[in-house]
This record gives C-alpha cells, sequence and structure tokens, in this order.
C-alpha cells in the first residue's frame, strides 16, 4: 500500500503545535504527524503529515496559508518495510571504546566495549548524527586522558546514550534532563532496555531548572542548538566545578566561534574541538580561579 507525506515549514514551537493539531482535522485523516525542530539553528519548525490515502492538496494548502506556514509538499512513497529498512541501514557506531547498536545487531557487539543498546526506531541520540558522535568520541578522548568525573550531567539527554556512556565508564551520580516530555519517556525506556534504571535518574526539565539539577558537576553534556548553549552558558558555568569539563554540541560550524567567545567570558576555554560534517563538538575545561 502506498505512502503520502506532507511536510511543511514554519517558524515557533507554539505555532507549529497548533498547525500540527490542525492538521488532525482535514479529510482523509493523517495516520500520524510530527512536529520537530529544524536541527540547523534557523528557528524553523517542521510538521508533517503521513496519509494511507492522497491528501486534499487544497486543504493543505488553505492550513499552511493560514498558519503561514510555506506550501505543504507532498509526496507518494513506495511500498516499504521503513523499520526493516531502517534497521538495514542503521548500522552500529564505534566511538572509541564505545558501541552503540540495535537490538537487530546484538549478534556483533565486540568484547571489551562499552555497549549501549539504542534502538532503530529511537532516531536522534543513536550516535549516527554527527552532534551525538562527535560527543561520544569526547568523552572517550577525556577517559584517555585519566579524567575521572565524579558527578556528571546531560542535558537535552534525548536517548540518554551520553549519560549511559558516562555510567558505563565511571561509577558515579549521573543525572540526565530533557525538556521533552516524550524524549524523558524514551529515556526512560532505554535505560531499562540497558539495565541501568538505577544508575541513571532522568527528569523532565528546561536547562537546570529543576531541584535535582544544582550541580556543582565535574562534566556536564549539553547536546542541544546554538540558542539555548548560549541562553545556558551562565547556568551551566556556575554549575561546572572549577577544572570540570563542559562537552557542547549541536553546534554548525560556523557557530563554534561564537560559542567558544560566549563560555569563554564565565571562565571555559577548549580543551579540544571536533568537526564530525556540518557539526562541531567542543570540550571546554573550567579555569581553577
Amino acid at each position: 500500500m502506498p505512502t503520502w507525506t506532507a511536510l511543511t515549514t514554519l517558524e515557533g514551537k507554539s505555532q507549529a503545535d497548533a498547525l500540527g493539531e490542525a492538521l488532525e482535522n482535514i479529510d482523509p485523516a493523517p495516520t500520524g504527524i510530527g512536529v520537530f525542530e529544524v536541527e540547523d539553528g534557523s528557528g524553523l519548525w517542521e510538521v508533517g503529515g503521513y496519509f494511507t490515502d492522497a491528501p486534499d492538496e487544497t486543504a493543505l494548502l488553505i492550513l499552511s496559508t493560514a498558519m503561514g506556514a510555506k506550501p505543504f509538499t507532498v509526496s507518494e512513497l513506495p511500498d516499504t518495510d521503513w523499520v526493516a529498512h531502517v534497521r538495514r541501514e542503521l548500522a552500529p557506531v564505534e566511538a572509541g571504546r564505545f558501541f552503540v547498536y540495535g537490538s537487530h545487531d546484538a549478534d556483533k557487539v565486540p568484547a571489551g566495549k562499552h555497549a549501549l543498546l539504542i534502538e532503530a526506531a529511537m532516531a536522534f541520540g543513536t550516535g549516527h548524527h554527527g552532534t551525538t558522535l562527535g560527543c561520544l568520541r569526547a568523552l572517550d578522548r577525556l577517559a584517555d586522558q585519566d579524567v575521572k568525573a565524579t558527578r556528571v550531567v546531560d542535558i537535552g539527554c534525548g536517548t540518554a546514550v551520553l549519560a549511559m556512556a558516562a555510567a558505563h565508564l565511571w561509577s558515579v551520580d549521573v543525572t540526565a534532563s530533557d525538556i521533552d516530555a516524550q524524549a524523558v519517556d524514551v529515556a526512560v525506556a532505554n535505560l531499562r532496555a540497558n539495565d541501568m534504571e538505577n544508575r541513571v535518574a532522568v527528569v523532565e526539565a528546561a536547562g537546570f531548572d529543576h531541584a535535582a539539577l544544582e550541580g556543582p558537576y565535574d562534566l556536564i553534556f549539553a547536546n542541544i542548538l546554538k540558542g539555548p548553549l548560549v541562553a545556558l552558558a551562565p547556568d551551566l558555568s556556575a554549575r561546572l566545578s572549577a577544572g570540570g569539563y563542559a562537552v557542547l554540541s549541536g553546534i554548525l560550524n560556523e557557530q563554534a566561534d561564537e560559542i567558544v567567545n560566549v563560555y569563554a567570558r564565565f571562565g571555559n576555554s577548549v580543551a579540544h574541538r571536533e568537526e564530525i560534517g556540518e557539526w562541531t563538538t567542543l570540550t571546554l575545561e573550567k579555569s581553577h580561579n
């Protein structure tokens, strides 16, 4: 059976959420709706509908115009088993001592690695994206330098793969947080799948706005986007111990210098910088002064 998609973009989360809700009421109705922030720092949100019957393109045009969005792009997809396709294409990821895999590749886990099970359906934070991969490599590099954190937090944790990686590496107090309730549910499911429910605490929070996130921390992950990273700079730096490290990503290469300059104002200097594709991961060290 063929499937159709209808995709558009517009500015602002509230407007995108409203468009997603309105999309539910058109005829024929979509079988699924997704609302996602575009990960390029543009501030745009993507709204998509998935249909088993050809959507009414006139109704879609009226809806996008009323909501101030670009016209929907409608595409017919071939009859494909997408779960099987993703599983075939989503090969395991190795980042130094870490091995991130889906259950379909459980037989490929090598001995001596910190193995982290993340299902393919939970796409962001599987390690395939340059930002997550960069953070895993940064953690591996810190371990190579004999860094041993005692308190770790993962802000904007997504799948919680970074929090789990740190918990695997050290017997430490690890907290993970995300602003999105669904992401928190995904993180909890991943912790359960990895038998790590008692090693990582997950909370729903915007930035550090939660009683469980007071710090101080020896290691802070923040794999989000440029805007939130700039806004978090004072709070993140205040919660980072002297001599501690912050691993920041979700940064386009051309945005990295600005992030470095912002965090330098709060006593952080670049310990390492890595580009993977169009994304930069920064490892910053807090001064002892």
